[in-house]
Order: structure tokens, then C-alpha cells, then sequence
């Protein structure tokens, strides 16, 4: 039986493959350097975490002390009322309506504000301070007080 071209190449690829793999065999074990010292295999971390052949310089050292290590969350810290506390300026007020907007001081964010959560009336031009909540469309003011 006549063997067909396809199965010709087929084994010339595999007898080729199998003499490039014995050849890279033969050569690593000729390359294979003996006597490596323990300083030769060691790795390093620098300050900086990078992988170095060199010992990291011990001037640079830092010190860290066990209890300033925090793994996981960081434990709550209520706010202040100063924190809490915003101040603006109201630059549109309806009162027949109800509503209004003030435009913070800081942040120069623009802040829905409703008649239900004011402490006394306010016109435009007013500053105010006030707390800030979130709702469905965003923040409003609530507990809105006039400054004088």
C-alpha cells in the first residue's frame, strides 16, 4: 500500500518536532549553570516592592508599628454638626408654590429646598444654612435657617 503525500508530511512535521525538542533539551542541560551560590538564587524586594538582585539599602528603612496596621473596614466616625451644617445662597424662591433652590457655597452645587423644611421665610438672596438629605431626585435642604 502507497502511502499518500499528506501522511508523508504529516510524519516529516513529527520526526522534525521531536529532534527540535530533543536539541533544546540538549542544549539546556550543556547551559545549565553548576555551582550556583544561595547569594546567586536570591531575589530582593526594594522600598518600594519592585524585585532586585541587591539588598535594599537598611538607611531606608521604615519602622511600622503593629497597632497602626488596619486590615478591613475602618471604624465608623459619626459626623459633627459642623460637618453636617452647609451654608448658600438662595437664588430662586416660590412661595406661592412651595419651592426653591439654593446654590451652595462650597460645592457651588444646586440644592431643591421645600417650604416643609424651612424654619422661618426666606426670600431670594437669603443665606441660609441648612443639612442636606437625599431623596428620590437627589439632595434637598432640609432644616433651612436664615443667617444673619
Amino acid at each position: 500500500m502507497a502511502e499518500t503525500p499528506k501522511k508523508k508530511e504529516r510524519e516529516n512535521k513529527k520526526r522534525k518536532n521531536k529532534k527540535d525538542k530533543e536539541d533544546k533539551m540538549k542544549e539546556r542541560r550543556e547551559n545549565v549553570k553548576k555551582g550556583k551560590t544561595l547569594d546567586d538564587m536570591m531575589a530582593y524586594l526594594d522600598e518600594n516592592g519592585n524585585i532586585s538582585s541587591k539588598p535594599p539599602d537598611p538607611r531606608k528603612r521604615i519602622e511600622i508599628k503593629v497597632e497602626d496596621i488596619q486590615i478591613g473596614v475602618p471604624q465608623y466616625v459619626a459626623p459633627t454638626q459642623e460637618e453636617l451644617t452647609h451654608s448658600g445662597k438662595v437664588t430662586f424662591f416660590n412661595n406661592e408654590k412651595g419651592f426653591g433652590f439654593i446654590k451652595d457655597l462650597v460645592s457651588q452645587q444646586s440644592i431643591f429646598v421645600h417650604a416643609n423644611n424651612l424654619s422661618g421665610n426666606i426670600n431670594e438672596n437669603d443665606k441660609v444654612s441648612f443639612e442636606l438629605e437625599n431623596g428620590p431626585r437627589g439632595f434637598f435642604a432640609v432644616n433651612v435657617k436664615v443667617m444673619n
